[in-house]
């Protein structure tokens, strides 16, 4: 939606552009009528006709510009984290991988669990208060132990919570450091 709306902005200056260009035009032909008294052969004429072309140049690449952001599909549109929404949830699963998890572990965790299972990685930086890099480091290891996974989308990674009974049995080969 954003993207549409700069794209409208930069048609409206672009529209702008061009009432400049025409007022610019017609105020410099008036000149040269009354200045040039060689007629059409006078220089000046040409020099009116390169700038008017160079500013309908200018004008219609910017329109083009505006409207390629008008008609082209906004980023945010094309990822929808509901599409990795689980199907089933368990909560009753995660209580034993909550307690064998660090408290940075367990609050990411429950924002994953708070988000119905799929979160935008940018989001749980956001919620969780942690530094990207510290979500990315505990993301890994929560990967690690088979209780996330990772689906890289646009900009950012969609973290989707995987079954509890899977992530049980990856919890055992957690090495710490």
């Amino acid at each position: 939606m954003r993207q549409k709306t700069i794209g409208f902005i930069i048609v409206a200056i672009a529209v702008l552009i061009g009432l400049i260009i025409f007022l610019f035009n017609n105020a410099l032909t008036s000149i040269v009528n009354t200045a040039c008294s060689h007629g059409p052969e006078c220089p000046m004429w040409g020099t009116i006709e390169f700038q008017t072309n160079v500013g309908i140049v200018i004008m219609i690449f910017v329109i083009g510009i505006g409207a390629y952001l008008i008609f082209s599909k906004d980023e945010g549109d094309s990822v929808n984290i509901s599409q990795y929404v689980p199907k089933e949830i368990n909560m009753e699963s995660y209580g034993e991988v909550l307690k064998n998890s660090t408290e940075e572990e367990r609050n990411v965790l429950e924002k994953v669990i708070g988000a119905k299972g799929a979160i935008f990685q940018a989001d749980l930086v956001e919620q969780s208060g942690f530094s990207k890099v510290k979500v990315s480091r505990i993301l890994d290891k929560l990967e690690g132990r088979g209780l996330i996974e990772r689906k890289r989308r646009g900009m950012t990674n969609a973290v989707i919570l995987k079954p509890a009974e899977n992530a049980s049995k990856g919890a055992k080969f957690d090495i710490r450091i």
